[in-house]
């Protein structure tokens, strides 16, 4: 969500009298300008913001403008220290970062910090484009130690990366316990990074129903892919594999349908488990399940497939695919898949009303993820 609709578009950046006035409007110029795929129009504005230094967003603007990715890290890395020593000497007190403080772990939740926290993030994702992956680990890590209720949502990536530099116990500990926390909807100590020995137990026939139902599809399939590297195809894989391909269906029709992963994350909201998030799962982490073995053992699971195995949305068709992918889904919302163009055409005027609804809702939230302009006009 644009920072401008919540609390710091009411008081300014940071809570306001962070920045000055006009850095924040140029800044504000510059990424509605980004935002409209007009960077070099951007960029004047952009160099005026940057003329406070204390405009850390300014700084993140910047980096994604910089002409190689290694550049961007360069630019993010300074934007982090000076972060950093803002918060420390100006905006917050020497303990800011002390674990017996009173910030770290209410990081987000204090204005000040969160464009520290920004900038953190996009840091993490440059280092993750860099492939300099044990750094993006680090970064998530220090992140959650700050807000370990994970406002940003570091948690859907962690296992991920934890897994491609191969601590594959970390990755299922870090995925049990933020799963386990689904009971009482605390977060788990320091975000689940006070790693330790990962269980090898099975959830009861009741609890998988009930995590089938509702839990993180980005955390059940690390959980999943972790266990198999870590256990090999043992029942808790199969379980974990299982209740992913019911909670979120959308990643692994497209890992086992050989659809080409996505060269970038989404840009737009996202609901919980919808095609959204498992495009930006698959951002990270597609290439994780089409290696080692991975691939195999997920389309040889006869739970799963079953699961995924999509039937023609046409009342009376039956038809069911043979393989996964097999069937196209309806271009406009993407909710239903035809076994073939008879079959669409015949089932259009019951499926109108339904998609017509999806696209509205669809355009409304783009709609809210846009910048809003305040009652003078003025960005």
């Amino acid at each position: 969500m644009d920072r401008r609709h919540g609390f710091e578009g009411m008081f300014g950046i940071g809570g306001g009298n962070k920045v000055s006035v006009e850095s924040e409007r140029n800044l504000n110029i510059a990424r509605d300008l980004c935002q409209r795929r007009k960077p070099m129009e951007a960029l004047p504005y952009l160099m005026k913001a940057l003329e406070d230094h204390r405009n850390l967003d300014a700084i993140l603007e910047f980096a994604f403008l910089a002409p190689t990715k290694d550049e961007s890290v360069e630019i993010l890395e300074e934007g982090v220290a000076r972060g950093k020593k803002l918060l420390l000497t100006e905006w917050l007190g020497p303990k800011a970062f002390d674990d017996d403080g009173d910030y770290v772990g209410h990081f987000w939740g204090i204005l000040e910090t969160r464009p520290y926290m920004r900038v953190m993030q996009a840091l993490s994702r440059m280092y993750f484009e860099t492939e300099k992956h044990s750094e993006a680990v680090e970064v998530q890590i220090e992140m959650l130690r700050l807000c370990p209720g994970d406002n940003m949502g570091v948690r859907q990536n962690l296992g991920s990366s934890l897994i491609r530099v191969r601590r594959y116990a970390d990755a299922l500990y870090f995925a049990q316990v933020w799963l386990d926390s689904q009971e009482d909807g605390r977060s788990p100590p320091r975000g689940g990074t006070l790693f330790g020995e990962p269980r090898k137990t099975l959830y009861t026939e009741e609890e998988e129903k009930k995590l089938s139902r509702y839990c993180s599809g980005e955390l059940i399939h690390t959980a999943a892919l972790a266990s198999f590297k870590l256990f090999g195809d043992c029942p808790q894989s199969q379980q974990y594999l299982r209740i992913a391909s019911k909670v979120n269906p959308n990643i692994l029709v497209r890992i086992l349908g050989a659809v080409t992963r996505p060269t970038e994350p989404n840009r737009y909201p996202r609901g919980m488990n919808g095609p959204e998030e498992a495009h930006d799962y698959l951002w990270i982490s597609q290439d994780l399940w089409e290696s080692d073995g991975a691939w195999n053992w997920a389309n040889s699971n006869s739970d799963a497939r079953a699961t995924l195995l999509k039937t023609c949305s046409r009342g009376g068709c039956g038809v069911k695919e043979t393989s996964i992918a097999q069937f196209k889904r309806c271009s406009a919302c993407r909710t239903v898949s035809y076994c073939g163009t008879q079959c669409q055409k015949l089932d259009w005027q019951s499926h109108k009303p339904s998609c017509q609804k999806h696209q509205r809702i669809a355009a409304q939230i783009k709609m809210f993820s846009k910048p809003m302009k305040d009652p003078k006009g003025k960005k």
